[in-house]
């Protein structure tokens, strides 16, 4: 199945689903942190907190959302990866695909790319590397906005 085909992020029912088979509860802040990412898709708990706050209906600390995130993402239903700023984002997709991050306004968007991706895991599969394991392949092109800045 391609990345293309996948559904970018589970439903609410789903969500709720995937936390009972942790054995975790369906509460209000889990769900709320849940809305916010399905929204968002690329996000730090910073930006995660505030889109819960702006729609008024949970209340959140920034530590709590983090919390939750991390929880999330050790559980494998949300990735993770770390900004040229040290801020944790957190990604709801977490089947195989390529990030383009802009170092500047530190954002993240995902690159679907099927063709390529398979080129690159085709020619890693069976390459050796001394002293490593490859557990995974992740790539991140990394650049500026092309778009010009009005001042």
């Amino acid at each position: 199945m391609t990345a293309q085909n996948i559904k970018n992020h589970t439903n609410i029912e789903q969500f709720k689903s995937l936390l009972k088979k942790h054995s975790l509860k369906a509460t209000a802040q889990r769900l709320a942190v849940h809305e916010a990412m399905m929204q968002l898709g690329h996000a730090s708990a910073d930006m995660v907190t505030d889109a819960i706050r702006k729609k008024g209906e949970t209340k959140v600390t920034v530590a709590t959302v983090y919390n939750i995130l991390s929880q999330l993402a050790l559980l494998g239903i949300y990735d993770y990866r770390m900004s040229a700023n040290n801020k944790m984002y957190f990604d709801i997709n977490t089947f195989p695909h390529i990030h383009i991050y802009d170092r500047e306004a530190h954002q993240y968007r995902d690159l679907m790319d099927d063709e390529l991706l398979s080129m690159i895991q085709d020619r890693l599969r069976h390459k050796r590397f001394r002293g490593f394991k490859v557990e995974h392949i992740d790539i991140q092109l990394v650049g500026v906005s092309s778009k010009k800045k009005f001042t």
